[in-house]
């Protein structure tokens, strides 16, 4: 494994196993989804030790600091030696996981328009 001094913010969000692939990784930083620093910037831009990196993937919203600059993906148990999640994000994260267990959208596990089944069950929860 190569360490070095800086790489790019997508290559080390790929490294450090936010995304599957390093495309997925270039396309968050793009939409705004990974910020540097509290800064949007641009899937070049270089990231040193030390740096507040932020991600937002689905529900999760991760708050890290840069401990260790990769530029290859290595294993799981590698990849998190390279950031250390905030307490604050940790706390966030851990209370969104509560949430989300014991509240369940109703309207989540339905895909696309409703049947005439789904529509009857709709209506007779509303009275």
């Amino acid at each position: 494994m190569t360490i070095s001094e800086t790489t790019r913010i997508d290559k080390w969000l790929w490294a450090a196993r936010f995304f599957k692939t390093r495309s997925l990784a270039t396309d968050a930083v793009e939409l705004g989804r990974a910020l540097q620093n509290e800064q949007r910037v641009k899937p070049a831009h270089s990231v040193k030790l030390g740096d507040l990196i932020e991600v937002h993937q689905a529900e999760q919203v991760w708050q890290v600091r840069v401990l260790r600059i990769l530029d290859v993906r290595g294993s799981a148990t590698v990849a998190q030696t390279m950031y250390e999640e905030t307490a604050e994000s940790a706390a966030r994260r851990a209370k969104a996981a509560e949430d989300r267990k014991y509240y369940r959208e109703p309207a989540a596990n339905l895909n696309g328009r409703p049947t005439k089944r789904d529509r009857r069950q709709i209506d007779f929860t509303r009275g």
